[in-house]
């Protein structure tokens, strides 16, 4: 609605999972890094956990574009299925055809297929997204897929991507197996306060803005005050404030709009 009268390509801030949006702040840029680390060095079970709206899943899809040819990926949204189900959707991410949907033909081809990856020297990597909501029954599934190795090296790269009430759930003690595995955590916390106006100009600059569009600092502040920094929340309020700056036919988006828009929202 505003796109032609800020001479915007596209909605800046959007809540989509879109990874060329993505931020790289001090909290995504360290949990990037161990991604690719845990990835390269084939460390097994990789955890990484944040709070809604900060951008976990964001995250994983830049980690997708970045990675090479050479790294398989599979990549799993919303695992709200049996464990059947859950191989069944892992191996066809993988693009791995089976005559038989059992388990035990499933794990074979899925082995067949690590081991063929790796004698080619690829890597094999398994994201999956909210895995808060994974039973009990499917994190020790999960767990017996991180035994699929050789002598030398893990052949399935394993990424859990969560809520932190999935570092609860792994405390149970009959997960205690699965926990003791994960090789590397890492937490995403929201933007730090000196980061959000960077992520504003990031996001205006993303979709094409020229500069003209200011946020006062006023208005940083009072965004900040609004989300804690958590993306989602900032993507929501500038969202309409940039709508009502539309509105009210001007390019700067000053504390007025923004308390405005709080107040709304709230």
């Amino acid at each position: 609605m505003y796109k032609q009268f800020y001479e915007l390509k596209e909605n800046p801030f959007n809540v989509t999972s879109d990874p060329s949006f993505f931020f790289s702040s001090a909290h995504h840029s360290e949990a990037f890094s161990h991604l690719t680390y845990g990835i390269q060095q084939r460390k097994g079970i990789i955890l990484i956990t944040g709070e809604i709206g900060t951008g976990k899943t964001t995250l994983c899809r830049a980690l997708l574009n970045a990675l090479d040819q050479k790294t398989k990926t599979a990549f799993i949204l919303y695992p709200n299925f049996s464990e059947l189900q859950l191989l069944q959707m892992v191996i066809k991410d993988f693009g791995i055809e089976v005559k038989s949907k059992n388990k035990s033909a499933i794990i074979s081809a899925l082995n067949d297929f690590l081991l063929n990856e790796t004698s080619h020297g690829n890597n094999v990597v398994l994201i999956i997204d909210e895995s808060q909501n994974l039973k009990e029954s499917q994190l020790e599934q999960i767990r017996l897929l991180s035994n699929l190795e050789t002598e030398k090296e893990k052949l399935l790269q394993i990424i859990l991507v969560g809520q932190p009430e999935l570092c609860q759930k792994l405390k149970l003690t009959s997960l205690r197996q699965l926990n003791q595995r994960i090789s590397i955590r890492c937490h995403i916390k929201p933007l730090e306060k000196t980061e959000l106006k960077k992520y504003v100009v990031h996001r205006l600059k993303i979709a094409g803005s020229d500069g003209k569009i200011k946020f006062t600092n006023e208005a940083i502040d009072e965004i900040y005050q609004y989300s804690a920094g958590t993306p989602r929340l900032i993507n929501i309020v500038c969202d309409r404030a940039l709508l009502a700056g539309f509105i009210a036919e001007t390019f700067t988006i000053d504390f007025a709009i923004i308390k405005k828009c709080v107040e709304e929202l709230e």
